[in-house]
């Protein structure tokens, strides 16, 4: 069974939903505190799967996610690198999202085997929405056809109607200079998109993948929608639409069979 961590800190508030999107996914879950990882860093070499929560981390003071990605980048990045290189997938939902980016582990190198050894600068932002305006919304979402990514595999295949997850963010707003978009565009890792305009993201992206498909970050929450009692309108989707796995639970199921098919 694949191991899986979830990093909490102070203002992390979607960790028990992401250690359950694990569990139900076919991993084993722990959820470990930052301070204990800044202790032992090497606690993150056992692991398969890693999970970066969404919520608020450090009440995001200064701006979001920006305290717990210094952490990180100071302290985790080499564990971080070698978790990669190793094949390990790894995610960051909301607020984990705007830390991968501020780690520089998104959209990450070029090639596959060009990690630099110190954390590179980031080359992308998440900012205030273009509104100024905290959302919350459930949000229909577009998966990039030719991506790479290993967690939205199978997502194309989901009833438009059915492929929506759960937004609440004031800082969302991807942006990044035309060239970088060109070539992260390019190489597939805008993996997801917004189907309509949600914050003024720059080309609706929703969510970015590194080269490798396997670290994966995303503004939506796609653990807060793991039971079909949780789509906006349950009650009135036919019966045979309610079955299986819903869209959310089959993004994190596609990460742990992944690692599976990698350890076979």
């Amino acid at each position: 069974m694949p191991n899986a961590i979830v990093i909490r800190t102070a203002g992390i508030n979607c960790d028990a939903e992401l250690c359950r999107a694990f569990e139900l996914a076919g991993a084993g879950v722990e959820l470990v505190h930052l301070s204990r990882l800044l202790a032992k860093p090497d606690t993150l070499d056992r692991f398969d799967l890693i999970g970066f929560p969404g919520g608020f981390s450090y009440g995001d003071d200064v701006a979001s996610g920006r305290i717990l990605a210094m952490h990180v980048r100071q302290r985790l990045y080499p564990n971080l690198k070698s978790a990669v290189e190793r094949g390990a997938c790894i995610i960051g939902v909301c607020n984990g999202f705007q830390v991968l980016a501020q780690v520089g582990l998104l959209p990450g190198p070029d090639t596959h085997d060009a990690w630099p050894d110190d954390p590179p600068p980031p080359s992308l932002t998440l900012t205030d929405n273009a509104d100024g305006r905290f959302i919350d919304a459930w949000t229909a979402m577009v998966p990039t056809d030719d991506s790479p990514c290993v967690w939205t595999r199978g997502l194309g295949e989901v009833d438009p109607e059915l492929l929506v997850f759960p937004s609440a963010h004031g800082e969302g707003r991807l942006s990044a200079p035309d060239p970088v978009l060109d070539n992260l565009e390019a190489t597939g890792r805008l993996a997801l998109r917004y189907r309509d305009d949600l914050n003024g993201s720059a080309r609706q992206i929703a969510g970015v993948c590194d080269i490798t498909g396997r670290i994966f970050g995303l503004m939506p929450h796609p653990e807060r929608f793991l039971d079909w009692n949780r789509h906006p309108y349950w009650t009135r989707l036919p019966t045979n639409q309610r079955t299986g796995r819903t869209p959310g639970l089959a993004l994190f199921r596609s990460a742990v069979e992944a690692i599976q098919t990698a350890n076979v």
